[in-house]
């Protein structure tokens, strides 16, 4: 009932809030214009990613900060806080570069790529010096659990980070597709969590799940509002330190496979785009174009496939690794 209780209250917070920042974007012309490789035909306000953003913040302060409080017997047991506390600021890092790169393309600009990347590592290296980290697996052979020198540790840690921020972004291509695709993450990261007796990271999960849920609400096909870009960087380093500090924890086999399915749609296909993009000597992190496609939503697209249907494709594909992956932990 708790769990019902954090995803409800950060579900209305989200429906509550976007109208008014809606509105206040459009009044400031924080909107996303329509151009040549943009197809929408008015202007939409970006606001999803700050309203998320602030849902979010304020679920995790009431039941996970102060959670161990005031929640009953039955959950506080399983409450594990350690390091969480660098959660918020590093989202407030990963949201506020976002916001400038969002504001620069309401402007007609290009944000450079090497001040994001530095804050995202940055956010990245506070989450993994709070303890939110990869340590290591457990031998399936011998039952031991092998520690991972501390550099590797802070490589794998900082690449996982960094990777599905990027990831999400690349796969915010149609209406409701990264959010559709980070809200079933989520429902599996939660389910997990459940599983494994982790309050903590069980209460992360449905708060995030019902964040997006509320957000979807306004970006389902025909989308009012978009995350951008602040908005596809959160939902990334949400998932990475929301799998770090649950599924990875047992860092068994099948757990690490957990989160990899859970969001092997933006992985895979990013992985494709930028080994594409290498092959063809272009910059991998540049948009596509329609001169040059890489995104498989985009692929669907110009092969006939009307946006939604190619959105409900990649999310049905989505929803099938996601069931697999719940299948593997209830399995094994």
């Amino acid at each position: 009932m708790i769990y019902a209780v954090a995803f409800i209250m950060a579900f209305t917070t989200v429906l509550l809030l976007m109208p008014l920042f809606s509105k206040l974007a459009a009044k400031l012309d924080f909107t996303d214009k329509p151009t040549e490789r943009k197809k929408h035909t008015f202007p939409v306000p970006m606001a999803g990613g700050l309203v998320m953003f602030i849902a979010f913040a304020v679920g995790f302060i009431l039941f996970v900060a102060v959670g161990p409080v005031v929640l009953p017997n039955m959950v506080r047991g399983s409450m594990d806080t350690t390091g969480l506390w660098a959660l918020i600021p590093g989202a407030t890092m990963i949201v506020g570069i976002g916001l400038i790169d969002d504001f620069s393309k309401t402007r007609g600009r290009d944000f450079p790529v090497w001040p994001r990347l530095m804050i995202h590592i940055l956010a990245a290296v506070l989450a993994f010096a709070a303890g939110i980290r990869f340590t290591g697996f457990m031998n399936p052979f011998t039952d031991n659990y092998v520690y991972f020198h501390i550099g590797l540790q802070f490589v794998i840690t900082v690449l996982w980070f960094v990777g599905l921020v990027t990831v999400f972004n690349f796969m915010d291509g149609l209406d409701g597709l990264a959010g559709s695709l980070a809200m079933l993450s989520g429902c599996t990261l939660f389910i997990v969590a459940v599983t494994m007796n982790q309050s903590d990271s069980a209460f992360m999960a449905v708060l995030f799940v019902g964040v997006i849920t509320g957000f979807l609400r306004h970006n389902l096909p025909p989308a009012k509002v978009f995350m951008g870009d602040s908005g596809a960087y959160l939902l990334g380093y949400l998932l990475a330190a929301i799998s770090l500090h649950g599924a990875f924890k047992q860092a068994t086999v099948i757990s690490v496979m957990i989160p990899i399915l859970a969001m092997g749609v933006p992985i895979f296909d990013s992985v494709l785009v930028v080994v594409r993009r290498l092959l063809a000597r272009q910059p991998a992190h540049k948009p596509d174009t329609t001169s040059n496609i890489t995104h498989i939503h985009f692929r669907l697209v110009k092969a006939g496939l009307k946006p939604p249907y190619a959105m409900a494709l990649i999310v049905l594909v989505s929803a099938c690794l996601n069931l697999t992956a719940i299948i593997l932990m209830l399995v094994f």
